[in-house]
């Protein structure tokens, strides 16, 4: 009895010490700035190094416009761009997981993947080297006689989505191909040999088999997308109006840490708020959705 009370010691010592790492990463990188944030974001400054408990920070937002139209413009532009994202990758991940075979399908995922070996900033740097006004497009399309003058096409909202979508892609593909590779081929014909068309097998049998890999996807991407940074900044420009550039300017720009702590936290409400909405529409839970991505 000893020995086996001593065994079960050192197998909870262990796995606590194969958790240590992951949990220090949580608690110093993750749970600790979290706090500190918001206890920022619920004061407010009075005098010189002297600070009240207030919701003046969260007042502001509701009660200026600018905040209210840039939040709301960076949420509908998030879920269409996710909801761009979902349409082109799952016929991608269903090429990949089901009619690719072999070395062919890991060639065709590795190519969504090369672009991913490079940092955001350079794949962003290269779509404003190809639309920019002196760039490789605008040139061809003037080479083609589709234009008479070079086309600025920087700096516009459908240039925006077009970087949000490239740069989230991968995001989209790897829970889709996930789901999709488990689902049974023989479902599928024996829907076809009971006369189900192709519409009705998608409706039918692969979106609801695939439907943890969507949500997933649909998941990561709108975070991502929504809390994205520098796509939005560099493609378009000054006229962005992208939420995270406006608690860039209040941590950054005009050092009030309290305004930005503010923001951070509406933006995390929001993308929270917009997660579980997701999960009720598409009938999954979280540990579910977490399993099959």
């Amino acid at each position: 009895m000893v020995e086996a009370t001593d065994a079960g010691r050192g197998g909870k010592l262990g796995r606590w010490l194969l958790l240590a790492p992951a949990l220090a990463w949580l608690g110093l990188l993750i749970l600790l700035p979290h706090v500190e944030l918001a206890v920022l974001s619920f004061r407010e400054q009075v005098g010189p190094r002297h600070y009240v408990p207030s919701l003046a920070q969260y007042k502001t937002f509701f009660e200026e416009p600018e905040y209210w139209h840039v939040f709301v413009r960076t949420a509908w532009m998030s879920a269409v761009a996710t909801a761009a994202t979902l349409c082109l990758a799952f016929p991608m991940a269903w090429v990949i997981a089901k009619i690719a075979r072999g070395r062919s399908a890991a060639v065709l995922f590795m190519a969504c993947m090369i672009p991913f070996w490079i940092s955001e900033t350079v794949r962003t740097l290269g779509w404003m080297i190809l639309l920019r006004q002196s760039g490789v497009l605008p040139a061809l399309l003037v080479k083609l006689g589709l234009t008479a003058a070079p086309v600025e096409m920087l700096y516009h909202d459908s240039t925006i989505m077009v970087g949000l979508v490239y740069t989230s892609m991968l995001f989209m593909i790897v829970p889709l191909v996930s789901s999709l590779e488990s689902l049974d081929n023989s479902l599928i014909e024996a829907a076809y040999d009971l006369g189900a068309g192709g519409f009705t097998v998608l409706r039918k049998i692969v979106i609801p088999h695939a439907a943890p890999g969507i949500t997933a996807g649909c998941i990561i991407v709108f975070m991502l997308t929504l809390g994205n940074y520098i796509t939005p900044t560099l493609l378009g420009g000054k006229n962005s109006e992208w939420f995270t550039e406006q608690i860039y300017t209040q941590f950054i720009t005009r050092f009030n840490w309290e305004q930005g702590a503010a923001f951070g936290f509406l933006l995390l409400g929001l993308s929270t708020a917009m997660v579980v909405a997701g999960l009720k529409l598409a009938g999954q839970r979280f540990g579910d959705v977490m399993e099959r991505r």
